[in-house]
């Protein structure tokens, strides 16, 4: 329990910092880049507290350098869409990233669907459609699709790496997916250094070192309490973080704009996981 309460306390701290990261941006591979070396450099600091070990087999690394591709496409994607909706929204919407992993489950591993799936995934989905339903009609703009791609990438990765992080030490596991994505990311968008330089000379010091640290140990925490507790009571607590989210975006980010819809739409998503997982 005490890592699912860890997790929330760290997500919440994403989540909001993240946002307020975003305001001074001038360029959002370099950002995401700045701020996935400081995370890995608080991974490395907690691996004297983890047990050390290294998988064998060959394969292990092959599916986790796949994982790595689709975590790639998620962190970068997730810094531009962060930029353009409110912190609250997009913890909403990254929900769907469970809508996607059911869907994948029923069709590559032919899990059974039960009415309470059926439910539990419509649930989640009319959630995103009332928090982006505007004057009558659903506004969705490129940072909403966008966003909507990265949780499909942040979903495959996730189907792909399900058992992986078992065979690691866990804060080095961890150190991997955020420095391969960076390393990814600064030759595919030939970020220079300077520009990352920038970002840390230009922006909000205390909101880039406190995402860092929490987007790290946020992982590591939600990794941790999903091997020592089910499944269920996991799945269901992390996601009172859209309510959370809401309540804090609301005090300390001051984003009123639909607040009682992101109230409705967070109890709505607990209550859809709920019934996936049951």
């Amino acid at each position: 329990m005490k890592f699912i309460i860890l997790y929330l306390i760290l997500d919440i701290m994403f989540t909001q910092m993240y946002k307020k990261a975003t305001f001074k941006m001038e360029k959002a591979g370099a950002l995401t880049i700045l701020l996935e070396w400081i995370g890995c450099l608080f991974c490395l600091l907690l691996i004297p507290f983890f047990q050390w070990k290294l998988p064998n087999d060959i394969h292990v690394y092959f599916f986790l350098f796949l994982a790595i591709l689709f975590y790639t496409v998620n962190d970068r994607l997730g810094t531009t869409v962060r930029s353009g909706v409110d912190a609250s929204s997009y913890s909403i919407l990254k929900q769907l990233s469970t809508v996607f992993m059911i869907v994948m489950g029923i069709t590559f591993f032919k899990e059974p669907i039960s009415i309470l799936k059926l439910i539990g995934v419509t649930l989640i989905i009319l959630s995103n459609i009332l928090v982006f339903y505007e004057k009558g009609k659903l506004k969705l703009n490129k940072y909403v699709w966008l966003g909507i791609l990265a949780n499909l990438s942040y979903a495959i990765a996730l189907f792909i790496d399900v058992n992986n992080s078992n065979e690691f030490c866990l804060p080095f596991y961890v150190f991997i997916s955020l420095a391969t994505p960076s390393i990814l990311i600064l030759l595919f968008e030939k970020i220079k250094l300077k520009e990352i330089k920038n970002e840390w000379k230009r922006g909000n010091k205390k909101a880039i070192i406190l995402t860092s640290f929490a987007w790290g140990t946020m992982i590591i925490s939600q990794l941790r309490a999903y091997q020592l507790e089910s499944v269920v009571l996991v799945a269901t607590l992390c996601s009172i973080s859209v309510i959370l989210n809401a309540i804090f975006g609301y005090v300390f980010l001051k984003e009123k704009d639909k607040m009682v819809q992101k109230i409705v739409a967070g109890i709505v998503i607990i209550i859809g996981i709920f019934l996936i997982k049951l």
